[in-house]
C-alpha cells in the first residue's frame, strides 16, 4: 500500500458532476434519497472531449511505465477504465475521481459510506484509496481502505469508511496499481449508511432531511459585518473598524479576502472606515461601497454615529479599493439597489451631524460617478437604516419595511417609490410594522412571480420579544397589499431552553437556494441577546416552512448574515453581542439536497456573455428540473435586497442539449454576473457556473 503523496500523471477537470438518471429509471427523487449513489458518472459512460470519463482522473506518482484506457470490455455500459503497469521502480498509478467541487461526493463529519467498485486485476498489489477536503489544510491522503485479490472476472468490492473525521466536507476515491499488472474498474457506488434505508424515514438530525453545519477550524482576521460574493468565488468581508472604537481612534480598517474552498484568506488594505457603509455589486463586477462611519458617538452623548460621504468601488481583479467622488451627503447605514440601466439608488442612513440622511443618491454607471445633487431627483424623504429596496419589474422600488433600529417610518411601513416620477405610495398590510427592525425581506423564486416574503423583526428600542410573524406580498397585482404568511418555527435560546409558541426572532437570514426554496437561519429574540437556534426551509410554491432544519452551532445576532456560495453551500459568519464580543468564525451549511446523489452535470455552456432576450445553450448530461441565475450575495445586517433567483424556461433537446431563455426584462434580472445553476432529476444542484448577463 502507498502512503506517499501523490503526483498527478494527468488531470482533467471537468465543469460539472454527473446527475442520476433516476427519471430514466423510473424512479422517484424521494424514494431514492436514502440510498442514492453519491457518485459522479459512476458507470464511466460519459466521457470528456479528450475521451477520459468525466470526473476521474488519470494519476499517480513514481518511476514507471504505464498506459490509461477507456476500454468496451466493461462490467456494465460501453465503458470501463483499464490501468496497466509495465515496469515499476517506484509509485503507483491510479484510478481516481477528481478533486473539485463539482466531481467529489460530499460527505458529513462522523458519517459513513459503503464505497462498492467492479473491478478485474492481474496483480494482488491493488488497493482502494482514499483523499479528504480539509476545509483548513485543503486536499490530503486519508488512507487505503482495503486490498483487492486477483480476479479474473469483474467482480465486485464493498468496503466500509471509518467515521468521516471533522472538517472534512468532501472524499475522493479510486483503485490503485502499485506493481506490474493490468486493473479494469467500472460501475463504482458510494452510499450513505449513516441515513436509514429506504422505507424508513430519516431520524432527527440526519443530513438526508436536515443537512449539516461545519464550523470552520479557523476565524476570520476581520470583524466582518459585511460579505460580498465576487464572481471569481471569493468573499470580500468588509469589517472597517469593526464596531470598535479603539480601532477607530488607531486608523485601524480591516477588509479581508476569503477563498471558501482553500479556507484561506489575504488581508486587504482599506482606506477609511467602511463599517456599515452600503455596498451593491455593479455590472461589470466590481463592488460599488458607499458611505460608512466618519466618527463614533463622542463621550458626552452630544453626538452619536455621523455618516461619511465617501464613496469606493473594490475591483476583484486587482482586490483593490480606488476612491470615487463624494456622496452629496454623509451615510451610515445607507441601502443600495441596482437598477435595471445598471445604475444604483442609494437611500437613508444616518448624516455627519447624526441626523437622518434626506438625500437621494443617484450613481450613474455610464459616467462612473454619484450625481450631483442638482442632477438628482429628490423627494427630501427619510427612508431610515438600512431600508431593504427591492427593484420591481416596471422599475419602482418596493420598500418592504424592513429596516434597522426602532419603530418603521411613519404611515404603513412599507411603500412603492418611483424614482422618475417622485412618488411614493403606501403599501398596506404589513403587520405590527414598528416591531420589524432587523427583519429581512426576499424576492420570491422565481424573480419572475413579483412576491415579496418578508419575515422576524423586533424593535432595539422598546425590547420586546422578536416576532415569528410573515408576510408576503404579490407586487404584480393592481393593488399590492402584504398578507400573513405562516409564522417562523420555534426553536431553541441559549442553554437549550425552548421558545414559547409567541417568541420569534430579529437578526435573521434568509437565503435563497438554486432548488428555488428559501433557507432561513440565525437571529436572536432581543436586542443583541438571546441567539436563538432554530432553521427551516420555506418552499414559495406552498407558502409553507419545513421545520427542524439542521441548526448553526455559533450564535448569529446581531451584525450576522447567510448567503449562498457556488456550490450550493451556505455561509453565516458574524455575531455582535450586547457584551462586545464579536464572533469571527465562519460556519458552512450543508442542505439536504446534497447528500441526494451525484450532482447533475453541466457539459458545456455555448457563452458566459448572456444577452437579454436571448436563448442560451448548454449541454447536460441527464434529465435536469430546472434551470435559474442566481445574483451573488451582498448582504449585511438581515439585508440583501438585490438578491434574486431568475427562472430560465428551458427547451430541452434529445441529444443532451438545453436552451435556456433569459428575460428580455433588465428590471427582473439587472445586468451583471449571476451563478447559472441546473438542478437534476434526483433533487441536487449542479456547482454554479459564472455568466454575465447585459
Amino acid at each position: 500500500m502507498n502512503p506517499i503523496p501523490w503526483l498527478r500523471a494527468r488531470r482533467r477537470r471537468p465543469a460539472l458532476v454527473l446527475a442520476a438518471l433516476l427519471a430514466a429509471a423510473g424512479l422517484t427523487a424521494e424514494a431514492a434519497y436514502a440510498d442514492a449513489n453519491l457518485v459522479a458518472n459512476p458507470g464511466l459512460e460519459a466521457l470528456s472531449g479528450e475521451g477520459f470519463p468525466l470526473c476521474w482522473n488519470a494519476a499517480g506518482w513514481g518511476d514507471n511505465s504505464y498506459t490509461f484506457a477507456v476500454t468496451a470490455d466493461a462490467h456494465s455500459g460501453a465503458s470501463a477504465m483499464a490501468i496497466t503497469l509495465a515496469d515499476r521502480a517506484s509509485g503507483d498509478r491510479k484510478a481516481m475521481m477528481v478533486e473539485d467541487p463539482s466531481c467529489a461526493p460530499n460527505v458529513a463529519p462522523g458519517y459513513q459510506y459503503d464505497l462498492s467498485v467492479w473491478y478485474r486485476t492481474t496483480t494482488s498489489s491493488t488497493v482502494m484509496t482514499m483523499f479528504r477536503h480539509d476545509t483548513a489544510a485543503g486536499w490530503q491522503y486519508w488512507t487505503d481502505l482495503a486490498s483487492l485479490p486477483v480476479a479474473a472476472a469483474f467482480t465486485e468490492k464493498t468496503v466500509r469508511t471509518p467515521p468521516i473525521p471533522p472538517h472534512t466536507d468532501q472524499i475522493t476515491w479510486g483503485v490503485t496499481v502499485y506493481d506490474t499488472g493490468t486493473l479494469v474498474t467500472d460501475d463504482y457506488r458510494m452510499v450513505d449508511v449513516t441515513q436509514p434505508r429506504p422505507g424508513q424515514a430519516c431520524s432527527s438530525g440526519e443530513a438526508c432531511t436536515k443537512g449539516t453545519w461545519q464550523v470552520m477550524p479557523f476565524t476570520a482576521p476581520a470583524r466582518a459585518m459585511h460579505a460580498v460574493l465576487l464572481h471569481n468565488g471569493n468573499v470580500l468581508l468588509v469589517a472597517g473598524s469593526g464596531n470598535d472604537a479603539d480601532a477607530f481612534a488607531a486608523g485601524s480598517f480591516a477588509t479581508a479576502l476569503y477563498q471558501p474552498y482553500r479556507g484561506t484568506f489575504v488581508d486587504v488594505p482599506t482606506p477609511a472606515d467602511l463599517f456599515c457603509s452600503g455596498h451593491v455589486q455593479l455590472s461589470d463586477g466590481r463592488v460599488l461601497i458607499m458611505g460608512g462611519n466618519k466618527d463614533y458617538p463622542s463621550a458626552d452623548g452630544a453626538t452619536g454615529y455621523r455618516g461619511l460621504r465617501e464613496s469606493y468601488v473594490f475591483d476583484p481583479a486587482t482586490n483593490a479599493y480606488t476612491r470615487l467622488n463624494d456622496l452629496n451627503a454623509g451615510h451610515w447605514y445607507p441601502s443600495a439597489t441596482l437598477l435595471g440601466n445598471g445604475d444604483v439608488i442609494s437611500l437613508g442612513g444616518l448624516g455627519e451631524d447624526s441626523g437622518g440622511t434626506v438625500a437621494t443618491e443617484y450613481y450613474s454607471a455610464a459616467q462612473g460617478r454619484w450625481l450631483g445633487m442638482n442632477e438628482t431627483n429628490q423627494t427630501w424623504r427619510f427612508w431610515g437604516l438600512y431600508p431593504s429596496m427591492i427593484l420591481m419589474q416596471d422599475g419602482r422600488l418596493f420598500y418592504t419595511g424592513s429596516h434597522v433600529f426602532g419603530d418603521n417610518l411613519p404611515g404603513t411601513g412599507a411603500s412603492l417609490y418611483d424614482y422618475a416620477a417622485g412618488t411614493v405610495t403606501d403599501v398596506p398590510g404589513l403587520q405590527r410594522k414598528d416591531e420589524r427592525d432587523q427583519s429581512m425581506s426576499v424576492l420570491l423564486p422565481p424573480a419572475q412571480d413579483q412576491r415579496v416574503l418578508t419575515l422576524g423583526g423586533g424593535n432595539n428600542v422598546s425590547n420586546p420579544d422578536a416576532n415569528r410573524l410573515t408576510d408576503v406580498i404579490d407586487l404584480k397585482a393592481a393593488a399590492p397589499a402584504y398578507t400573513p404568511g405562516p409564522l417562523i418555527p420555534t426553536g431553541t435560546l441559549t442553554g437549550g431552553v425552548p421558545q414559547t409558541a409567541t417568541q420569534g426572532k430579529m437578526y435573521v437570514s434568509a437565503v435563497l437556494l438554486p432548488d428555488g426554496l428559501v433557507f432561513e437561519t440565525g437571529g436572536g429574540l432581543h436586542n443583541r441577546a438571546d441567539p436563538v437556534y432554530e432553521a427551516s426551509m420555506f418552499d414559495p410554491a406552498t407558502n409553507t416552512f419545513t421545520a427542524g432544519m439542521a441548526t448553526d452551532p455559533m450564535p448569529r445576532t446581531y451584525h450576522s448574515s447567510a448567503f449562498l456560495l457556488p456550490d450550493g453551500r451556505v455561509m453565516a459568519f458574524g455575531d455582535n453581542p450586547g457584551d462586545g464580543s464579536f464572533a469571527t468564525h465562519i460556519s458552512i451549511y450543508s442542505p439536504p439536497y446534497l447528500f441526494r446523489g451525484a450532482r447533475p452535470q453541466l457539459r458545456s455552456v455555448a457563452s458566459t456573455q448572456w444577452a437579454y432576450g436571448s436563448t442560451q445553450q448548454i449541454t447536460v448530461d441527464g434529465p435536469v428540473l430546472k434551470a435559474s441565475l442566481i445574483r451573488p450575495a451582498a448582504v449585511t445586517h438581515s439585508s440583501d435586497p438585490n438578491q434574486r433567483y431568475v427562472d430560465l424556461p428551458m427547451t430541452v433537446h434529445g441529444d443532451g442539449t438545453v436552451g435556456l431563455n433569459l428575460t428580455s426584462n433588465p428590471n427582473l434580472a439587472p445586468p451583471g454576473w449571476y451563478m447559472l445553476f441546473v438542478v437534476g432529476a434526483n433533487g441536487v444542484p449542479s456547482v454554479a457556473k459564472w455568466v454575465h448577463v447585459s
